[in-house]
């Protein structure tokens, strides 16, 4: 079952970083020009050293995009979260578009479209967002993924043509764990994250 919420509208880009906006806020920040050489030798015989997979791959992405920072990483994806849940409700196939990769942008454009033909509606309401955290990370060739853990708590109610409820509980707040998994060619002038993986479960 997809998440489905109903949130504000946003029109801006989680992405990219604005005019008088520091690394750490919540936004994920764009590619700046590569730090001193000494910086990235002292980091990478700190990934070699040891720690976690997840602290290696955080490190290894590091390396290459010297803006990254996974507090200011997850504050962009949870707004990015809220952009894509957003237009999944809404059937708003045209903001949903740069945000996922292909094959993600087809399941969700298909259940969108199988709402339409069966003359469906959606109301969903965000009670709220009680964790967003990394769970996993690492670079493949220049391409960095990270995913991300979502746990929210929501009401989805789904009616037909006639107004009556055909899935979900008006008076049910049900708590969701989403899996998403983000991607970004970190050599690209482009800083735009795209989601190219997500599970669901309840």
């Amino acid at each position: 079952m997809f998440l489905v919420l109903r949130l504000r509208s946003i029109k801006f880009d989680p992405f990219r970083k604005r005019d008088g906006e520091e690394a750490g806020e919540d936004k994920v920040i764009a590619l700046p020009a590569h730090g001193a050489k000494g910086d990235i030798e002292g980091e990478g015989k700190a990934a070699e050293s040891g720690g976690t997979p997840l602290e290696q791959g955080l490190t290894q992405i590091k390396l290459t995009d010297l803006s990254f920072e996974s507090e200011s990483f997850v504050g962009g994806a949870k707004v990015a979260f809220d952009m894509v849940v957003d237009a999944f409700a809404k059937g708003d196939t045209k903001n949903l578009r740069p945000l996922l990769s292909n094959d993600v942008y087809e399941d969700f454009s298909g259940a969108i479209k199988s709402r339409a033909d069966n003359n469906e509606t959606l109301e969903s309401t965000l009670v709220g967002i009680s964790e967003a955290e990394i769970i996993e990370a690492e670079l493949q060739d220049k391409t960095a993924f990270i995913t991300v853990k979502f746990v929210s708590e929501q009401i989805n109610v789904t009616r037909n043509a006639e107004g009556e409820v055909v899935d979900g509980d008006p008076g049910e707040v049900t708590t969701v764990t989403d899996i998403w998994t983000f991607a970004r060619n970190t050599q690209s002038r482009d800083p735009n994250w795209t989601l190219v993986a997500r599970g669901t479960s309840n």
